[in-house]
């Protein structure tokens, strides 16, 4: 939104009532990588928020130090309730967290998962939440294994053909 539109009332009332970032419920299950994204995130953020400090003072910069005091503040809280974990650890012949599957799906396409944490999960880049239902239907299972992915869209049937801890090679 350009500045023009933005008076000083709306940004200082939007700055006072910004919610804070939901916090997951469930266990901060991270891999080495992932806590490196969070700390680098959280690096990133306080940098940008020590830049803006040294600005004249203006709503659209009040605006984005509150958003950025709220973002900084979901990242300290899930570091700090950050849980490792080792790939070292983790079973070589079952999916776990950290694993890197390959499935392959019922029309014979061939897709690779990795089962990470809530704050690395990336979709698009098949980086999947351990607390996703891919990642829980996966878990647990071995090559070979046909596991049945419940889906809004309809169940798949996927059979795991490899499974690799690629944090275990570092």
């Amino acid at each position: 939104m350009s500045r023009a539109f933005v008076s000083e009332t709306d940004a200082e009332a939007a700055a006072d009532t910004l919610p804070e970032l939901p916090i997951s419920p469930h266990p901060n299950y991270v891999t080495r990588h992932g806590l490196l994204l969070l700390e680098e995130r959280l690096a990133t953020a306080r940098t940008e928020q020590r830049r803006l400090e040294t600005e004249p003072e203006d709503p659209a910069r009040e605006l984005r130090l509150a958003h950025l005091g709220r973002d900084i503040r979901y990242l300290e809280a899930r570091i700090e309730r950050a849980i490792p974990v080792d790939a070292a650890q983790q079973p070589t012949d079952e999916v776990a967290f950290g694993a890197v599957v390959d499935v392959l799906g019922p029309a014979g396409e061939r897709h690779r998962f990795a089962i990470v944490g809530e704050d690395e999960a990336d979709a698009e880049h098949g980086k999947v939440s351990w607390v996703s239902p891919l990642a829980r239907a996966l878990i647990g299972s071995g090559v070979g294994d046909t596991v049945l992915w419940q889906r809004p869209a309809g169940a798949v049937e996927l059979t795991i053909e490899a499974i690799h801890y690629p944090e275990r090679d570092r």
